[in-house]
């Protein structure tokens, strides 16, 4: 398992490159969602993490497939079960005319056009990465590994529910939700995003509210008493973009041992959220 925290290069090369993966990522998560049952929580929308970088996972359908996005090799893979597979090596084109690729080729492998998602029509979408880099993508890769080892033992520290470990493409965050068991008073208990008790474990790459790498955790509802829970230094309450406990990337590499401060930081948000977030406690 990947424990090393890489360093991430300042660059506009590197921003572009992120920028290109979050728009590339977009288009697995748009077949995800459309062609998978519905899950609590949008969970059939999200992406998964491999090993080369991002997966859509199987897509069962009247011809099951895959959608990848490798980020070690710098390619976009689909592949359906009959063993046809489409590469399209990255190098900065836009979003769109991969998109396209891949709605052509399913449609030849025996996906009916109204099975498939809209076309996106957002300006990331149709937008050239002069600058990509497929060594920045390495990098990224190597990042969200070591995130998702962190992430992994966390949830094994967890005894009640918890999401699969996840990409959200539309954010291009990975998150862990922890589901304590109770719901929130007063909400409609059909509606699982806002009745369910939940804290949010997550990183990014860096969004418009922070533009750098950054951890975050966040909690639904969101008690006052949870906000006072001091943190470990160089760990803060932002309350800007969203409220919630934040830890820089860069702040994280400055520790003796980053993986140790990271884990001690999320059982003390844990800790927390069974003391305030929990009726009785």
């Amino acid at each position: 398992m990947t424990t090393t925290f890489p360093t991430i290069p300042d660059s506009p090369a590197f921003t572009s490159t992120r920028d290109a993966l979050h728009a590339y990522s977009r288009i697995l998560g748009d077949w995800a969602a459309h062609c998978r049952t519905r899950r609590k929580h949008w969970w059939h929308g999200s992406v998964r993490l491999a090993l080369h970088g991002l997966s859509s996972g199987v897509i069962c359908h009247s011809v099951d497939f895959q959608l990848d996005l490798d980020v070690r090799d710098s390619q976009f893979r689909v592949q359906t079960a009959n063993g046809s597979c489409l590469v399209q090596a990255l190098h900065g084109q836009t979003p769109a005319s991969l998109a396209e690729a891949a709605r052509d080729f399913l449609g030849a492998n025996g996906i009916a056009p109204e099975h498939m998602p809209a076309p996106r029509e957002d300006a990331a979408h149709a937008r050239t990465y002069v600058d990509f880099s497929p060594e920045h993508a390495r990098t990224i890769g190597y990042v969200w590994r070591a995130v998702l080892t962190a992430l992994e033992r966390l949830r094994n520290e967890l005894r009640e529910e918890t999401s699969p470990l996840q990409l959200w493409p539309h954010h291009f965050d990975i998150s862990l939700l922890w589901l304590p068991g109770e719901l929130i008073h007063g909400q409609d208990p059909d509606n699982e995003e806002y009745a369910d008790k939940q804290m949010n474990f997550g990183f990014t790459l860096g969004d418009t509210g922070i533009g750098e790498p950054y951890f975050y955790i966040t909690a639904h509802p969101l008690p006052d008493a949870l906000q006072a829970t001091p943190l470990p230094e160089g760990s803060y309450w932002n309350t800007s973009s969203f409220t919630g406990a934040a830890l820089l990337y860069k702040t994280l590499l400055r520790q003796s041992d980053p993986q140790t401060y990271l884990l001690e930081l999320w059982r003390i948000m844990v800790h927390a959220g069974r003391q305030h977030l929990l009726a009785g406690n």
